[in-house]
């Protein structure tokens, strides 16, 4: 059906309905620009939201995520920054597939209508000018014949009279055809105007007005059309993303499946293990043994006699027991054996007989752990004064280990990082010798030299590490053989007495709990201990090196050096850098292997370089 047929006269309620098919669009436009809006805001939130809960870098919440619970959460929020692009998406989607291109069609619309309706005008103009004329026409025609009727009455009248002149009567009937002529003249132009008027309003009907019409609904049809479409790709923008949002969401199912508790549950007993074995039973304390004892009982024979069943007293079970004491507070002494930090004239207690110092000296000397109870008074002078030993010696085993390990591997790392480093700049020098006009190779020496230097510090450091490492995982020699010297060369005076590092118990901080007189002591025998044990059987030399440059050994370990200097080599390079030398019989000690020249024996055992 056609508007030009059906509506030919509703011109004005066409004009308001496409008036309001355009409001209607220009509301869809709003709507759709709102949504776009909307999505961007949650988006922007959901970002914020998955922001907020990563965890910090370089934090203690970045330790947490080694369990597969917080894996998760971190996998679901990774996961909800990319469903939040996908909202992001459907909002830009949105914008240039609907609004963009929505709002563009209205202002052709709005145009288009204007256009119509603006021709609509001029047709409806036209054919109002044209009945305007007919309407003039036929009341001067109408006017002309009344005219000519009086004119033909007052004649006729002026006939009939007597007493009226002949020339009067002329006069009247000349008068009464001019208006008769102009009566039919006024007829015959009417009749021309009719007739135009007639076909100028069968064009405005039957072609002008169902054209434009024809026009304008084909515009409202189009725009209805085209608001349809914009809703399907409404509707499509969204079912794009959902896929990729069903995605999102399984891998967030993903990660929740594999959360893992009884790993969860490995890595807390790896977090928080001390290596520590758990206290055994506590002995019965015998009160009324000093009073049974005989004045034989304090001769040195008998008293190293006695502390045999003593070191289930001070044994490794009772030493233990420092979980469940409080920091920093000391333990009360054995009942059944003397103080090593009693002192000499103080007041005895009554129920302990004071021992000749010798036997202090001998129970001191045959006490295996000795070596532990003046690292732990070490260590609880670190923490007493609020610094964190460099070897992690406050922490339990199992976690000074993994503290050990993972400095290790951070210092590989740099390690890496400056050989890469240095391999550049050497590649870089290589070139600069090729191609002089590239640049000066010895502008790079200083940057070498430089990343070498860095590399061996580094390498040093990783040594001090590795040897700490090894230290805790019973894979250093050195201690071993002292503890087997020390047990081997007083088995003979029997064992170890109550005095033994039972009493000096640590808690798991390293703090050192015994009482300040008993520091005071293992101080001053710490550098007679020492000495007692540093006679090992130095190593053969395998060869000799010559200084190429000058080192300041200021490390542990290390040994300093003047350029042209002749050292023996007792260690070659184990591909770490670093060569084992000797001066003398006491001074030995490791330089880097890339400041001396090495001249091995061939037939030392083990002469091999990795140089």
């Amino acid at each position: 059906m056609s508007w030009g047929t059906e509506l030919w006269d509703q011109f004005d309620n066409l004009e308001k309905h496409t008036q309001w098919g355009i409001d209607i669009l220009e509301k869809y436009i709003k709507f759709v620009k709102e949504r776009t809006e909307i999505e961007l805001s949650y988006a922007k939130q959901l970002r914020n939201l998955s922001k907020k809960y990563q965890p910090k870098k370089n934090s203690k919440e970045e330790e947490e995520y080694k369990y597969t619970s917080c894996r998760a959460f971190l996998s679901t929020l990774n996961e909800m920054n990319d469903y939040a692009g996908q909202h992001e998406v459907i909002s830009e989607n949105m914008t240039a597939q609907i609004t963009v291109d929505l709002a563009r069609y209205v202002q052709e619309l709005k145009q288009e209508r204007k256009s119509n309706f603006h021709d609509g005008r001029k047709a409806q103009q036209h054919i109002e000018t044209c009945w305007k004329q007919l309407e003039s026409s036929k009341r001067r025609f109408e006017r002309d014949c009344k005219e000519a009727d009086r004119a033909q009455q007052y004649f006729e009248k002026m006939d009939a009279d007597i007493n009226v002149t002949k020339a009067d009567v002329e006069k009247a009937r000349q008068q009464a055809q001019i208006r008769h002529q102009m009566a039919e003249d006024s007829k015959a132009d009417y009749s021309s105007i009719l007739q135009k008027f007639n076909q100028e309003q069968h064009e405005y009907y039957h072609t002008h007005i169902p054209s434009i019409f024809q026009k304008i609904q084909e515009m409202e049809e189009r725009r209805i059309v085209r608001i349809g479409e914009s809703m399907k790709t409404y509707a499509e923008v969204d079912r794009q993303v959902i896929p990729i949002i069903g995605k999102c969401l399984d891998g967030i199912v993903k990660a929740a499946e594999a959360i893992d508790q009884k790993n969860d549950s490995q890595l807390v007993i790896e977090a928080y293990k001390s290596g520590f074995e758990p206290p055994g039973d506590i002995e019965f304390e015998d009160y009324t043994q000093p009073m049974k004892r005989t004045v034989s009982d304090n001769s040195l024979s008998n008293s190293r006699g006695d502390g045999k069943p003593e070191l289930k007293f001070g044994g490794k079970s009772k030493g233990k027991l420092w979980p469940f004491i409080k920091k920093n507070k000391p333990p009360p002494p054995p009942p059944a054996s003397a103080s090593p930090s009693a002192v000499p004239n103080g007041p005895q207690s009554p129920k302990q007989q004071k021992e000749p110092l010798s036997h202090r000296f001998n129970e001191f000397m045959i006490s295996k752990p000795k070596i532990h109870c003046f690292r732990s008074l070490k260590r609880g002078l670190s923490l007493k004064l609020g610094a964190t030993p460099e070897d992690f010696s406050n922490l339990p085993p199992e976690q000074r280990r993994k503290k050990l390990q993972q400095k290790v591997d951070e210092l590989n790392k740099e390690m890496q990082k400056e050989a890469d480093q240095r391999d550049a700049i050497t590649k870089m020098k290589d070139v600069y010798l090729k191609n002089p006009q590239m640049g000066d190779p010895a502008s790079l020496d200083h940057k070498l030299t430089e990343v070498s230097q860095n590399i061996d510090k580094l390498r040093l450091e990783a040594q001090k590490f590795e040897a700490w490492l090894a230290e805790v995982e019973g894979r250093l020699p050195v201690r071993g053989e002292q503890t087997r010297r020390q047990s081997g060369m007083y088995d003979g005076q029997g064992g170890p007495t109550g005095n033994s590092c039972a009493q000096d118990r640590e808690s798991p901080d390293g703090s050192y709990t015994e009482e300040r007189s008993q520091e005071n002591e293992v101080k001053v025998l710490a550098a007679d201990f020492d000495d007692e044990f540093d006679d090992e059987e130095p190593l053969p030399a395998i060869g000799t090196c010559k200084a190429l440059y000058t080192f300041e050994g200021q490390n542990e370990g290390t040994i300093s050096v003047l350029e042209g200097e002749i050292l023996y080599v007792i260690e070659e390079d184990k591909g770490d850098g670093w060569t084992r030398i000797r001066r003398n019989e006491d001074e030995e000690g490791y330089v880097p292997t890339s400041y001396v020249e090495v001249y091995l024996d061939k037939n030392a055992k083990g002469a091999k370089t990795y140089i």
